[in-house]
């Protein structure tokens, strides 16, 4: 039963992608934007199970989105619920077809392992957020941590000092309840591996986004701060008890 739900989950994927791309093109040349990409990502998240249900507001412009990540499917719910582009590796860009997805979606691209990378990433993402383009932004930078939401890492809220202005951070806390465990990607297991062990999944999963309050980054003062307070926001919103600053973990 494994292979047929990954098989139907994987076409109904398909049959989105083959339903969404011309509509895509079509609204470019017609109005010059589209908003497609953006439905094709929530028909992703639709398709894999996930019955996502939004608390808040997302900011339509002027905005980083600063979420909690445990899964691939963090991108779809987000960028379907708010139209973010997302900051991303530069060899995702290379990727057959995830590359070509990505930049659909005007992904930044960083290049994360080259010296300076920081100031480049930092450089990128100001400029977006300098056009308006709403940017999402995992600062844990990683998903090893599971349901555990690790502490975010301040280097990457470089491109908000100095302040832009009009421009807001966003916290954003998903919630994928018990099935959390399930679906996170951690340690060793390949991409692949994950996706179709979470496509293969018995039954759908609701998920809650929850849109916090903004934050303004004028009054938070600096990065360390505007971090430690996306992330404290986040970890009420899921119901967790922060521990003290150092210690990696928080009790669910």
């Amino acid at each position: 039963m494994g292979a047929i739900r990954l098989g139907w989950r994987a076409g109904l994927i398909m049959l989105g992608l083959l339903a969404c791309l011309p509509l895509h093109y079509g609204s470019i040349l017609a109005m010059g934007r589209s908003h497609w990409p953006r439905r094709f990502l929530w028909w992703v998240g639709r398709a894999a199970g996930m019955r996502a249900r939004v608390e808040g507001t997302p900011l339509p412009r002027d905005v980083l989105f600063l979420a909690n990540h445990l899964s691939w499917l963090d991108i779809m719910l987000v960028a379907g619920a708010s139209g973010a582009a997302f900051v991303s590796k530069d060899d995702v860009g290379r990727w057959p077809v995830v590359g070509w997805l990505a930049r659909l979606n005007n992904t930044v691209f960083v290049a994360r392992t080259a010296r300076g990378a920081v100031k480049s990433q930092a450089d990128a993402l100001r400029a977006a957020l300098g056009r308006g383009q709403p940017v999402a932004l995992f600062p844990e930078g990683t998903t090893d941590g599971g349901p555990t939401v690790l502490p975010f890492r301040a280097s990457l809220l470089a491109s908000l000092f100095p302040p832009l202005p009009g421009v807001q951070v966003q916290p954003v806390a998903i919630d994928y309840g018990a099935a959390a465990h399930d679906l996170c990607w951690v340690g060793d297991e390949g991409a692949l591996d994950n996706v179709r062990r979470v496509l293969s999944r018995r039954g759908s999963t609701p998920v809650t986004l929850r849109f916090l309050a903004p934050i303004d980054p004028v009054a938070a003062a600096d990065r360390k701060r505007l971090a430690e307070g996306a992330r404290a926001r986040i970890l009420a919103a899921l119901g967790r008890e922060a521990r003290p600053s150092g210690d990696g973990a928080d009790r669910l």
